[in-house]
């Protein structure tokens, strides 16, 4: 199987240069094991991708897992195939890991433990992007940078991300570090597709543009909705169908309709479409896409080289609405 190649492109302001696709690992030790998730992992770096994106709350949510299998899946993978210093690793620091009041959230204890345990599970000496996985109010700015700052300090990360956040609570955080001289945000991941434009367009996209964040897109293909395997008027069905009928809209079926005529005027995916419509660096930096499999794999990859023309771009702002 022949993969597209992918370019780097810089990580914001970081130093860091990463693959201009993520691969997303939420899926690994869950819905993929061992050796599906191996031969993902193998085709994505065939085809040149260096970054992936984990957290160590994957998979938590499933009966049975206690978190971290997604970060030890990865490890494993690294270490079998002997190329950590060839990949560019991002995980994420949030959710509760373990009972007692530090066992989530943003404070210093709890940002402390987690990276040492995401380190261990990984297997590396050093997270290439630790990201903030959502907001918490309940802790200031300040303790959660000077802790960041001190895992800088010890070598235990290269640099800092945040998920999640909106305009306000970004701008916050990179007010706070400029202003006490501490570890800034190098990128943002926020929930950004054709048919889930508004919570990033605007004010927040204005913001990450100026001051030079990279942005990492989760969810570039809805949970599949804009891959055009759903139908208007056909009852969607499977492990995702409950997630993507937010996305069941006028504007939303539109969209899929739009999709998939011009993947047929270019001979290829409604996926592959969604993918190339999402601007280039400085817009948009490292889509984070999912798969389960190489077969999954190759019908995103060559979102990575196909480039929409205006009028096709065009074509797809006038029937997706933007909305949060």
């Amino acid at each position: 199987m022949t993969f597209t190649a992918i370019d780097t492109v810089p990580l914001g302001a970081s130093g860091i240069d990463v693959s201009r696709l993520c691969l997303g690992t939420m899926q690994f030790g869950w819905t993929a094991d061992e050796a599906a998730s191996f031969a993902t992992l193998d085709a994505f770096a065939e085809a040149g991708g260096t970054f992936l994106d984990s957290a160590d709350i994957y998979s938590r949510w499933v009966r049975g897992h206690g978190g971290g299998e997604a970060e030890r899946m990865v490890g494993r993978w690294m270490a079998a195939r002997g190329n950590r210093n060839r990949m560019v690793v991002a995980t994420k620091v949030r959710g509760r890991m373990w009972p007692g009041p530090a066992g989530e959230g943003l404070g210093r204890e709890h940002i402390v433990k987690s990276c040492e345990a995401s380190l261990k599970r990984l297997g590396v000496e050093t997270i290439d992007l630790y990201q903030c996985h959502w907001a918490d109010d309940s802790v200031p700015m300040e303790e959660t940078l000077r802790a960041f700052e001190e895992l800088i300090a010890a070598g235990k990360v290269r640099a800092i991300g945040a998920s999640n956040h909106d305009v306000d609570e970004l701008r916050e955080a990179l007010n706070e570090a400029e202003t006490l001289g501490l570890p800034v945000f190098a990128s943002l991941q926020p929930h950004y597709n054709l048919v889930h434009r508004g919570e990033f367009e605007g004010e927040l996209q204005e913001l990450c543009l100026d001051r030079r964040l990279a942005v990492l897109p989760y969810s570039p293909l809805a949970k599949g909705f804009l891959t055009g395997k759903y139908s208007e008027g056909a009852k969607p069905s499977g492990a995702r169908a409950n997630g993507v009928r937010e996305y069941q809209t006028a504007s939303g079926w539109a969209t899929v309709a739009c999709l998939r005529e011009i993947a047929a005027r270019r001979g290829t995916t409604p996926a592959v479409v969604a993918g190339s419509w999402l601007p280039p660096p400085p817009g948009v930096t490292a889509p984070i896409i999912g798969a389960n499999s190489p077969a999954q794999l190759a019908e995103v990859l060559p979102a990575a080289t196909l480039a929409l023309t205006s009028e096709e771009v065009a074509e797809l702002d006038e029937v997706s609405t933007p909305r949060a």
